[in-house]
């Protein structure tokens, strides 16, 4: 039985005890404080189907929770947009944000167990960074995570995961996430 109050994760330990010294060495700092490290986690969820049937947020909520292990939000339409049939305050998707232990250990299992479950896994895009040191990716079916039971699953739905780190450029975030074995594809 895990003892919750003197629990670290595997990758936060790693981090601390070896990518630290490594990423100091690669890019030669000279203070701690410039080293680059995870800040947040963001999942989010886009529900297209919710227009004809609310019902379906709802269950994209709870698999989204059970995901991250954290409540998921309910997102709501800013705008109506007659082309598309939404109104204004209407539920269209879910998104939660994952901050310290809880982040690092999802980190931790997409990267050990849900990508290798993909159908045709390659390899993660190493080219999705944005310029400020944040990593974007999709996937195709939330149902790659070992907390989805799959025979209850009534829709597939894909998702996005954004990983914000404290780096100023791409290479350093790029390098950070490698030393947490993200598998780049180049």
């Amino acid at each position: 039985m895990l003892d919750a109050a003197n629990y670290t994760p595997r990758l936060k330990t790693d981090y601390r005890d070896r990518i630290r010294a490594a990423l100091m060495e690669e890019f030669g700092y000279k203070n701690q404080m410039q080293l680059p490290k995870l800040d947040k986690i963001v999942l989010n969820m886009g529900i297209g189907e919710a227009v004809k049937d609310t019902k379906k947020v709802k269950s994209a909520q709870e698999d989204l929770t059970a995901i991250a292990g954290q409540k998921a939000v309910i997102t709501k339409a800013k705008k109506s947009i007659a082309g598309f049939r939404v109104r204004e305050e209407m539920p269209l998707g879910v998104k939660v944000t994952l901050r310290g232990d809880r982040m690092y250990e999802f980190l931790d299992r997409l990267v050990t167990v849900a990508l290798p479950r993909v159908r045709d896994f390659r390899g993660v895009k190493g080219t999705s960074f944005d310029g400020r040191g944040n990593y974007a990716m999709g996937l195709k079916e939330h149902i790659v995570f070992p907390e989805i039971n799959f025979d209850k699953v009534d829709e597939v739905w894909g998702m996005d995961i954004i990983i914000c780190t404290t780096a100023k450029t791409d290479a350093e975030a790029k390098a950070l996430l490698k030393h947490f074995n993200m598998p780049f594809n180049s």
